[in-house]
């Protein structure tokens, strides 16, 4: 098997952790050779109630044994497409808010994209350096890393960067700009944190002008940071909203949120303004609807920022520098990245998963399901602890 993965699936990078795996429950991945992995990572903040969760599984086989894909998005009216969406809406003030579902968190970035320009009639977008909002060419676009972009130029035009957390760079938002795209907490950079109430100074500046805000939440959404949506941590609210990731338990999703008078010009001048054919699948919807509902019913949101407390009580060591990030959204930072990658190495051979970040080679991403227990977070910091104790 490991020489067919080599063979015919397509790589992403020249050294794949490369684990053959054999299932996955809980907070554990098990290999074919029976050795089990705790998951630190949870697919990269995806699997929000970690593997297998009896609820969302149930709800994907109920609705297998019901119907799969019958119509392009938007045509035929399905139970779970719309119970989602309505769910998801009722976690945002007012109640003029539409929801449109996609199957990716990128392909979100690409419909708010769209929307703004049609809603302002402008094209300039500003994003920020080091961000990173996806990988198809307008997702890319309003990426701010260069040396992941320069390879695939010309990307779209009309693109400009402001340095995040940057207050004087908001000059540059002006009557041109149709939006402002920011992370509402940089992740490929470092989970990096506003600061100083600099995502309310964002929004004041774009009413100021006419532009709209959009904030990413495809990792800071859906519970993760100890909040629905991470923007509430910051007293800021958007003119639309990108998720993705968490949303989905483990199944490919996205969305993006915006009122519904804004949505509605995409129905027309042109018609099918945004189309897809497998957007709000609806054994995915089902699965986001069962796992949307568990988060909210079990109160994860304040679990999230408790178990919080755990990580950043049992992770502390002289080599870690600090550990950035808020909830279960954190990455621990060490002098290089040679030096996190060996962390990281070392750890998978201990049978503890952890990451690597984009654009901040020195952090260790520590990103677990919100469903991980008290005794799991305290096994896996003791694990990151006795590896660096090894190490240096």
């Amino acid at each position: 098997m490991k020489e067919d993965f080599y063979t015919y699936q397509a790589q992403t990078s020249p050294h794949p952790l490369a684990i053959e795996i054999s299932h996955a429950k809980g907070s554990y991945i098990y290999d074919t050779k029976g050795k089990k992995y705790l998951d630190f990572v949870a697919g990269v903040s995806a699997n929000s109630l970690g593997h297998n969760h009896p609820k969302v599984s149930e709800a994907i086989k109920n609705q297998v044994d019901s119907y799969t894909h019958v119509m392009v998005y938007g045509e035929f009216i399905q139970q779970p497409q719309v119970a989602l969406c309505k769910l998801l809406a009722t976690t945002l003030p007012g109640n003029s808010t539409a929801v449109y579902i996609t199957n990716s968190g990128t392909e979100a970035t690409e419909g708010a994209l769209k929307l703004a320009k049609r809603v302002t009639n402008r094209s300039e977008i500003i994003a920020a350096k080091n961000s990173y909002h996806g990988n198809t060419q307008g997702a890319m676009s309003v990426s701010g890393v260069e040396r992941q972009n320069a390879a695939f130029r010309p990307l779209i035009p009309g693109i400009k960067f402001i340095a995040f957390n940057c207050e004087y760079c908001l000059q540059k938002i002006t009557t041109k700009t149709a939006a402002v795209i920011l992370e509402t907490i940089q992740g490929g950079a470092g989970f990096i944190q506003p600061q100083d109430h600099y995502l309310s100074k964002v929004k004041k500046r774009c009413e100021e002008v006419g532009a709209l805000l959009i904030l990413d939440e495809i990792q800071t959404g859906i519970g993760r940071t100890g909040t629905f949506w991470g923007f509430e941590n910051y007293n800021v609210v958007p003119d639309m909203i990108i998720t993705g990731k968490g949303l989905g338990g483990g199944m490919p999703i996205g969305a993006f949120i915006a009122s519904y008078k804004h949505m509605s010009l995409l129905q027309n001048n042109p018609k099918l303004g945004h189309i897809s054919t497998f957007a709000g699948h609806p054994v995915i919807a089902a699965a986001a609807l069962a796992t949307v509902t568990e988060i909210l019913d079990k109160n994860y949101l304040s679990e999230s920022l408790r178990k919080e407390k755990i990580i950043r009580k049992h992770l502390q060591h002289p080599v870690i520098k600090e550990i950035r990030g808020k909830g279960l959204m954190l990455s621990a930072i060490v002098d290089s990245p040679e030096l996190a990658s060996k962390i990281i190495l070392k750890c998978l051979d201990k049978g503890l998963i952890l990451f690597f970040l984009l654009f901040e080679g020195k952090a260790m991403r520590i990103t677990p399901p919100l469903t991980i227990s008290d005794k799991e977070l305290v096994h896996g910091c003791a694990l990151i602890i006795e590896t660096i104790e090894e190490i240096v």
